[in-house]
């Protein structure tokens, strides 16, 4: 399986929908884990991911539980981004069947994801502190990037 892209119950379509372009363009998996806060079918999913909707290869959990029943991934593959991790996602490992995983845009992940995999927290980095965090499709781009360097053309 190769490299995906995992939201977790994620809340503004759009986003959801330039995660989903970010994906086609680099021929990544969207994982999306539900609930989400909008239908699919919402009008401004497709319009952030254009035409290119139909080619995402998506993937979808009832819950974070059941994605790690069906998928079973190690360790070493779960990356969870989080604007207060201490390691920058620069000093990471990436294996090419990685899980960048993303949590809410207004509360990020749920305790329940994070502590038992509290040490494969990433973030970021930014230079100021007049912000909190990036747009989620930003990071999600920008970490995916980081993720696959050296590996694309």
């Amino acid at each position: 399986m190769p490299l995906s892209i995992v939201l977790v119950q994620p809340e503004i379509p759009h986003n959801t929908g330039a995660i989903g372009r970010t994906c086609v363009a680099l021929d990544l998996e969207l994982v999306l884990i539900h609930p989400l806060g909008f239908d699919l079918s919402d009008r401004q999913v497709k319009r952030a991911g254009l035409d290119y909707w139909p080619h995402v290869r998506l993937a979808e959990f009832a819950s974070w539980e059941a994605f790690l029943a069906e998928r079973g991934p190690r360790e070493d593959q779960l990356f969870l981004f989080e604007e207060y991790a201490e390691r920058s996602f620069y000093d990471a490992d990436y294996p090419e069947d990685a899980y960048l995983v993303f949590g809410r845009e207004t509360k990020g992940l749920p305790a329940a994801v994070v502590e038992p995999l509290r040490h494969r927290l990433v973030r970021l980095p930014m230079r100021s502190d007049r912000i909190r965090s990036l747009n989620l499709a930003n990071a999600a781009t920008a970490a995916a990037y980081q993720a696959l360097r050296g590996r694309l053309d």
